[in-house]
C-alpha cells in the first residue's frame, strides 16, 4: 500500500463519512428525543438534492444551500404535526408504517415532477476542480466543502444542545416531559421542531451531497440501509456515536473497494495451493473489493450480537 493510495482514500473515506454523518445526525436526534425511527429519513435526503437543483437554478447554488433545508424543515415540522402526533399513542408500530408510507408518497411525487432518470445538478462554478495536489493526485473541491459543512453542522448542533436556553428545553422536554410541560414549555411544539429539524439535516446533506454525487430517484434508497447501519453501531440516539460509526463504515467501505486480495492470496502467501477443485473456492476467490458493499452490514451483524447497545450508545431500544 504506498502513500498516495493511503492518503487519497482516507480523505475520499473521511468525505463519504461526514457525508454519513450529516444524514445519520438527523434521524439520531429524532430518535433520542422522540424515540421515533424515520424510515423516510432518507427521502428528506433526496428531497433536499431535488430542491436544491430546482432553486440553484434559479436563485444559485448559494441561496439553495439555506432555501432547501428550510423548505424540507417545513414539510417535517408539518408531518409531525399532522400526522405523526395523530399515532403516536398507538405505539412504534403505527409510526413506522406511517413513515414508511410516507417514503413511498415522497418517492411518487418526486418521480412525478422531476421524472425518473438522472437530473443535471451540477456544482456551481466555484466548487469545480481541485483543492489541492499530494502524490499526484488531485482532491476535488466538492469533497472538501462537505466536509466542511459537516463539521460546521456537528459544531452547530453540539453547541445549539449543550450551550444555549433552546438546547436545554429540548432536553428537558425529553427526560422530564411533565416537569417542562408545568414550567410552561409547548412539549409537542418542541417534537415538532426537533422533528423538522432532523429533516432539515438530512436536507442540507442532500442540497451538497446531490451535486458532489447524482441526483436521482433512486438516491434515497441507496443510502437509506446504510443510514441505519450507521445509526444502530454508533448507539442508538448516541449522537457522538453517529460521528465515530459514519467516519468508520465511510474508511472502511473507501479502503475496501480498491482492494483485490481475497483468501487465495493470503494461502498462496503461506504456501498453500488453492485450486478450482478446492473446497469453497468460489468463496476462496471473493476479492475485498468484490465483497465491500456487505462489509458494513456484517459490521451491523456483529454489533447486534456482540455489542446490542452499538459503539457508544446508552441504550437499547
Amino acid at each position: 500500500m504506498n502513500a498516495e493510495f493511503f492518503v487519497t482514500s482516507l480523505l475520499n473515506g473521511i468525505s463519504y463519512g461526514l457525508l454519513l454523518f450529516m444524514l445519520s445526525s438527523g434521524i439520531t436526534l429524532i430518535f433520542s428525543m422522540m424515540g421515533v425511527l424515520n424510515f423516510a429519513h432518507a427521502s428528506f435526503y433526496m428531497l433536499g438534492a431535488y430542491f436544491a437543483f430546482t432553486i440553484s437554478g434559479l436563485l444559485g447554488f448559494g441561496l439553495a444551500l439555506v432555501i432547501a433545508p428550510l423548505l424540507v424543515f417545513a414539510l417535517g415540522a408539518a408531518f409531525e404535526r399532522y400526522c405523526l402526533r395523530r399515532v403516536h399513542p398507538f405505539g412504534h408500530v403505527p409510526e413506522l408504517l406511517v413513515t414508511f408510507g410516507l417514503s413511498y408518497l415522497i418517492l411518487e411525487v418526486v418521480q412525478l415532477v422531476w421524472g425518473r432518470s438522472t437530473v443535471p445538478y451540477g456544482l456551481p462554478g466555484w466548487l469545480e476542480g481541485p483543492l489541492f495536489t499530494l502524490y499526484g493526485t488531485q482532491f476535488p473541491r466538492s469533497r472538501s466543502f462537505v466536509m466542511l459543512v459537516a463539521l460546521l453542522m456537528l459544531a452547530s448542533v453540539w453547541l445549539l444542545l449543550t450551550r444555549t436556553r433552546i438546547g436545554l428545553v429540548i432536553q428537558a422536554a425529553l427526560k422530564y416531559p411533565e416537569m417542562a410541560e408545568a414550567l410552561g414549555h409547548n412539549v409537542p411544539r418542541v417534537f415538532m421542531l426537533v422533528f423538522g429539524g432532523g429533516a432539515a439535516l438530512a436536507a442540507l446533506a442532500g442540497v451538497i451531497g446531490g451535486n458532489t454525487y447524482v441526483t436521482e430517484p433512486a438516491m434515497a434508497a441507496s443510502v437509506g440501509s446504510i443510514v441505519f447501519v450507521v445509526v444502530v453501531v454508533g448507539g442508538m440516539g448516541s449522537l457522538p456515536g453517529a460521528f465515530l460509526a459514519s467516519l468508520l463504515i465511510g474508511l472502511v467501505q473507501t479502503f475496501a473497494v480498491a482492494l483485490d486480495y481475497s483468501l487465495i492470496s493470503v494461502f498462496a502467501a503461506a504456501g498453500l495451493a488453492v485450486t478450482e477443485q478446492s473446497f469453497g473456492y468460489p468463496v476462496l476467490k471473493l476479492t475485498i473489493s468484490q465483497v465491500a458493499p456487505i462489509l458494513p452490514y456484517l459490521f451491523l451483524v456483529l454489533i447486534l450480537i456482540f455489542r446490542p447497545k452499538g459503539l457508544l450508545g446508552t441504550r437499547v431500544s
